[in-house]
Order: C-alpha cells, then structure tokens, then sequence
C-alpha cells in the first residue's frame, strides 16, 4: 500500500503501538482485526509498527503472526486477503515482558523509535487483568516505555472510589491525562455518537429534552449469553462493576448532559463531569441485583457464589434539566434478548380528547434509539386508523441509517477509537474525574449490597426489576 493509498483520516507521522495482553481475547476478537481493517481502509499512516507483549512466548514472530491471521479469517472474513495481510503482517512482532521485567520490552521500543524516526508517536494499549494494571505502569515509567508516549486503557479502571483514585495517582506519575486514552467501546459505536447529533442538531428534539415533556429515561442491554467461560472475570468483578459503573453511566452522559460549547474533548468532558456531579449517588433500595440459575453450577464459579450476573437501577439527576425524571438501567447475562436501547417516554397531552377504546391499549409517545450495529431510531406515537371513523391507535415512523446512507460503512467501536487514539483525540474517551465521580455514585450498592435475586435463564430478570420501572413497566417486551 502506497501512501497515495491512505484517506485523509490516516495519521501523517509513524505509529508504533505496544500491545500488552497480545494473546488475549480481546486481541483476537477485536483489536488486530480491527488494525487490519484499518490497514484495508488506508487509515493507517506509512510507517506503522506493532510491539505485541504478554508474561507467555506465543513462539516466533512468525508463528504469532500465524495464530493472529486465524482470527483475522474469523473476525474479519469480509476484509481478508492473504496479500495485505502478509503486508500488514509485516509490521507485526511479539515480545514477552511482564511487571517484573520490562527491559527486553524497552530495547524493542527503542529500537522501533530509531527505525521511525524522531517524529513517531508511541501508544501503549494496556489490555490486562485490574490487579496488574497499576504495577504495569509502574514498570512502564520505570523502564522509560511511557516516556512521550500515550496510553490507552481498558476497563474496569479500578474496583471502587479509592482504587480508582490511586489507580488515577499512579498514572499521573508516568503519563500525563491529556496523553490518557481509557476506553469504553460503547462511546466509539456509531449510534452513541449518533445521540448527540439528534440532540443538538435537531431542533424537533432539543427543546422538549427536558423534565417538562420527559417522563422517563430507559437505559436496556440484556444479553443472551452467559459467562461464556469467564467465570475468573464475573467473579472478581459482576456486573454492577462491568457494565453499570462504565457503559450504562456512560449513555447516561450523553443522554442527560447539558450542551457544550462544542463538540470537542475538553468541553464534552467538562459537561460529562458537570452531569454526573448531579447523578445521585445510586440507593440499594432502588437496585435489583439478580443471578441466573445454574451460574453457581457453572465451570469456575463458587458454589456459593453472591456475584450478580443482574443489575437494575432508578437513578436520578438532581438538576434543573431532570429532576424528578428517573433514569432506568438494566443489565444481565443469560436473558431474553441481545438488545442495546435507549427510550425516552414522554408525557401525555394534558387532556384526552380522542376516543381510543376501538384500538388496543395506547402506549406513550417514546424516542426509541437501538444502539446495535444495524442503528435504528423510532418514535412511538398516535395517529388515526384510516376508515370512516376517527379512532387514535399506536402507530411507528422508523429511521434506519442503513437505508438513509446507502453503502456508507461505518467503522466498528474500537477501529473508531484506535483511530482517534492515533489521532490524539480524546473526545470519545472517558477522563480521571468522571471515572472517581462514577465510583462514588456506585459505592453505595457495593458496601451494601443487595442479596441477588434468582431468575429463569432466557427471561428478563427477577420480578422485583419489574418494579423499578413502575406502571409504564420495561419497554422490552415480556417485563
């Protein structure tokens, strides 16, 4: 590939990315076939070199590239070609280092850095377990890894308010924030993104985004699987730590904060921060947790187990935008459905003047946003069936970005953040004070935790969710 090849999107200067947690899954599944779909796409820059790292040898370079070009046939079948990837491949090597011992590690950057030039720019891509992150660092500093370098981060950062908050200390001692990228992949999916363009670009939407007309936020990803043989994973963390403290919150954010002054890193962030100083910290008494039955019986899992595969919570925003709307959000392994949506209910006309007894029960008007990767938003509403009669019944008008921009493909959520990693932007990532903020909301449940509730595998959840929500109930069906 030739850099007459690359779009405008691709960064001028060399990259040289250092990938800990190489081998892992999440490596496998998303980032190298992400990098090589990038590298399909002309957005890498000229000069780019990959540093894998990890505690175990997978082999040679060339028989860890080998086990990478079986998940890229997997994981990105329709990009595949054996040509570029035998190219892209090129740029790949692997080099084990760990905590303890990072110097091997620190000669292969230097190394890489020589090759490159002065203006390369390094990103280190910190992809292991939270006991090991913040030694990691440490090393990194310790070994000059870190040293004009940017990092990017995974969740969960830390357990609770004070590990994130040390966590946050030992950071700013190796890298400074304006160089810290901390991931959440549900902020680089398209229709996240897409819900501040519906917000502050429509003017259908924007003034009746308030308390005034909304009478309720819904936040809705069931999954159907289960653990899916990461019972270490669930039982050091559930799903309270996993998905409520991080995507759910992070929605949120987008939904509720107020506007910017424009859509950029800093001030984006300041209204995240500024929102979720509003979020009432979350009551036990407004939290479902649950468990599905046969977890306890799955390979890994204590026997005894209290971790909770379920999360549902009333949140409320104490500001002048939301007061008195609650916030819904619900979460779990094992239920009915695979669905990311976010449904705004707005309240009724103050008085009823149609008669709707001929059609079945009305539901409220709802903004209706599935954040998945075929985005759709609909909006729930009234109108009248055609006939003789003048008779109001529910009706649907559908947006679906698929049929609205033909044959434009979208980047997946962590080929986005890569890409804005590389580019130094840090519009879609997650700052230090948002992520103590949020613990602080969390921390409450977790000194007093809610005895998990059973539920029946392929359901919604425990009965008591239901409650939540109130007389409107869980828009999915079946709650």
């Amino acid at each position: 590939m030739t850099s007459a090849d690359r779009t405008p999107a691709a960064p001028s200067a060399p990259r040289i990315l250092v990938l800990f947690g190489a081998t892992g899954d999440l490596s496998r599944r998303k980032l190298f076939p992400g990098l090589y779909r990038l590298f399909r796409a002309g957005m890498l820059p000229a000069h780019f070199t990959i540093i894998g790292s990890g505690r175990h040898s997978p082999g040679t370079d060339e028989e860890f590239r080998g086990r990478l070009a079986e998940a890229v046939r997997k994981y990105a079948a329709e990009a595949f070609d054996e040509e570029s990837w035998a190219e892209f491949a090129g740029h790949i090597s692997f080099q084990t280092s760990s905590a303890e011992n990072g110097e091997k590690l620190a000669a292969a950057v230097r190394r890489a850095q020589r090759e490159a030039g002065k203006s390369a720019q390094t990103l280190i891509y910190l992809s292991v377990p939270p006991s090991t992150m913040k030694p990691m660092i440490q090393m990194l500093g310790a070994t000059g890894i870190a040293e004009d370098a940017s990092l990017i981060m995974e969740k969960p950062f830390g357990t609770d308010e004070a590990s994130a908050c040390a966590l946050n200390a030992a950071i700013h001692e190796v890298v400074p924030e304006e160089r810290v990228f901390r991931i959440d992949h549900f902020l680089g999916k398209e229709p996240a993104q897409n819900i501040l363009v519906l917000r502050f670009a429509n003017g259908l939407f924007e003034p009746a985004w308030n308390r005034n007309h909304i009478a309720y936020v819904q936040i809705d990803v069931p999954e159907r699987i289960g653990i899916e043989g990461r019972a270490a994973f669930m039982e050091g963390t559930g799903t309270l730590r996993d998905m409520v403290s991080t995507h759910l919150c992070q929605i949120l954010g987008f939904i509720a904060l107020e506007p910017p002054v424009r859509i950029g890193a800093q001030e984006l962030r300041a209204e995240k921060y500024k929102l979720y100083q509003s979020l009432r910290p979350f009551d036990p008494d407004e939290v479902v947790f649950g468990q599905y039955e046969g977890y306890r019986e799955e390979e890994g899992v204590d026997p005894h187990s209290t971790v909770e595969t379920f999360v549902a919570v009333r949140a409320w925003v104490d500001n002048w935008r939301w007061q008195g709307v609650p916030f819904l959000l619900r979460t779990g392994k094992s239920m009915a459905e695979n669905r990311r949506v976010v449904t705004i209910g707005f309240r009724d006309p103050p008085l009823a003047l149609f008669d709707s007894t001929a059609c079945r029960h009305q539901g409220p008007n709802e903004l209706i946003l599935e954040l998945t990767d075929e985005p759709e938003v609909s909006v729930a509403l009234r109108a009248k069936r055609p006939g003789p009669d003048l008779v109001v019944c529910d009706a649907r008008m559908d947006l679906r970005f698929d049929q609205a921009f033909p044959g434009v493909q979208p980047l997946e959520a962590y080929e986005k953040l890569l890409l804005d990693a590389m580019h130094g932007d840090q519009t879609l990532f997650t700052g230090a004070n948002e992520i103590e903020r949020l613990w602080q909301v969390c921390d409450p449940v977790l000194r007093d935790r809610p005895e998990p509730l059973p539920y029946a595998p392929g359901s919604w959840g425990p009965e008591a969710a239901s409650r939540l929500a109130g007389a409107r109930g869980w828009r999915l069906s079946g709650s």
